[in-house]
């Protein structure tokens, strides 16, 4: 009769893999485990914290389930790789977003993923930016509108206010053919919604019992008339796109933007999409359109009014490529700008808009030498692997020159190529963000025209201080304002 370690899991080595309850981890708490001493807000400085103490694989334990964090960014690349075969998206998760109605290719997995992906990634690749980029250019005048108006009345914008409703703007225009313009009618409800579901979503997901499903608080309730508000505007566009379809049969061949290629292939004969999966896109498109790219362009501003040498190049370098233009005009252009590219990449380095990513895995695995069950909640942590003293001494500093180094590969011999490398914010694998090349058009284009027209006067928040991170959902900071004079 064989021993328990005989059949146990083994490492490449050949040694037993150890067991996820003998990693270190914070004390725990008899029943609830770690639950209540999570703070959701600030739950990756948390983690982060903990990986700090107890090493880049260490165990939570959260009621009746165990659950592993890594930080090491080597691993945490092979986990992406292996999606959507043998990680998946952490299914409680997955659970929060059905019920309210957001399931689309960002949270699908498997096939329901295949067969979605092809549609999300044709509607966001360069060609079809291209083709939008007039929009765009549109977009970005009416953004310069709205700061030379605060720079002339020498006004304090809400940084991330305005800078979500450019992006919402531009996402609707690109995916839905929709002139949403949110920046010169601010009060436009379906923005008013939009900044009122994605705190619920991250509460519910971390929540201890999912206690919506049995008690209607009047948060709750709240939330829910948002939600009704936004589905409801929702099944307005998607209308309004059969409306074009059935006049113009030809678009549902050779689709303008993602809506219209969506209703076509829920609308035609044996079509894969279901109707709740046709608003779950438009909604998952419109909530992660406003927020991750909306955040970067605020955290980076930030870095920049505080790394005047930083900014006073990116401005040498706007000026130089736009020659007579006040902002990127031609879309080759905007897709060049690489010292904006630079700026961006060292602040998600630095201020990851997403500090962390929730799996589980669909079959027994081994990690970091520890043997994981079938559907163990895997927490990654994206930030440490790429601020890691280790590779660099100066991988705290906010250095933009660092990626223009490493692209000319001079980086090699002191690690800092090793640093860059760790830095995943779009994540990484076959599951990529598809909407990167939308969110880098979108920040080159905003800083290029905030670069070339406007004096960073001030980006702080009111009490001076450095702005707090907190999640809500995606990472931003509290409470940030800018003030900008003429150049």
């Amino acid at each position: 009769m064989s021993s328990p370690e005989s059949t146990a899991p083994r490492v490449a080595d050949g040694a037993p893999a150890r067991r996820l309850a003998s990693l270190p981890g914070p004390p725990t708490w008899p029943v609830v485990g770690n639950l209540l001493q999570l703070k959701v807000p600030t739950l990756h400085l948390q983690l982060e914290r903990w990986a700090a103490t107890y090493g880049p694989a260490y165990r939570l334990r959260l009621g009746r389930r165990d659950a592993m964090v890594i930080s090491r960014a080597e691993t945490i690349a092979a986990v992406l790789r292996d999606r959507p075969a043998r990680w998946r998206r952490l299914a409680t998760m997955e659970g929060v977003i059905r019920e309210v109605g957001a399931h689309g290719v960002f949270s699908a997995e498997g096939d329901d993923w295949r067969r979605q992906r092809k549609l999300m990634m044709s509607a966001f690749d360069p060609a079809h930016l291209k083709r939008y980029f007039t929009s765009m250019v549109r977009v970005t005048q009416r953004l310069k509108s709205r700061l030379e108006a605060a720079a002339r009345s020498g006004q304090a914008i809400d940084l991330q206010a305005l800078l979500m409703q450019y992006t919402v703007d531009v996402t609707a225009g690109l995916a839905f053919g929709i002139d949403m313009n949110t920046l010169e009618e601010p009060g436009t409800p379906i923005q008013a919604h939009l900044d009122k579901v994605l705190p619920m979503l991250m509460k519910r997901i971390f929540a201890p019992v999912p206690w919506w499903r049995h008690l209607r608080l009047p948060a709750d309730r709240d939330f829910d008339r948002h939600l009704a508000k936004l589905h409801a505007a929702i099944r307005g566009f998607i209308e309004a796109t059969r409306e074009r379809l059935a006049a113009d049969p030809q678009r549902a061949t050779q689709p303008e933007h993602l809506l219209e290629a969506l209703v076509a292939a829920r609308d035609e004969d044996g079509g894969f999409l279901s109707e709740a999966d046709l608003a779950g896109n438009v909604l998952s498109v419109l909530l992660a359109g406003e927020d991750t790219t909306a955040n970067t362009l605020a955290w980076t501003l930030w870095l920049l009014h505080h790394h005047r040498e930083s900014w006073s190049g990116l401005v040498a370098a706007v000026d130089t490529a736009l020659g007579d233009d006040d902002l990127p005009r031609q879309f080759e252009t905007a897709r060049g700008l690489e010292a904006i590219e630079h700026c961006v990449n060292e602040s998600m380095r630095l201020r990851p808009v997403a500090p962390g990513s929730l799996l589980e895995n669909n079959e027994d695995t081994i990690l970091e030498g520890t043997a994981l069950p079938r559907g163990t909640m895997l927490l990654c942590l994206m930030r440490r692997g790429s601020v890691d003293p280790n590779l660099a001494a100066d991988a705290a500093l906010f250095r933009p020159a660092r990626w223009a180094e490493a692209r000319e590969a001079r980086a090699a011999a002191d690690g800092s190529s090793a640093l860059l490398k760790a830095s995943m914010p779009f994540g990484a694998g076959p599951r990529m963000c598809p909407g990167r090349y939308l969110a880098m058009l979108e920040m080159k284009m905003v800083l290029a025209t905030i670069a070339r027209n406007f004096e960073l006067v001030d980006v702080a928040t009111d009490d001076g201080q450095e702005p707090q991170e907190r999640l809500a959902f995606s990472m931003f900071p509290v409470g940030l304002k800018m003030r900008v004079r003429a150049r």
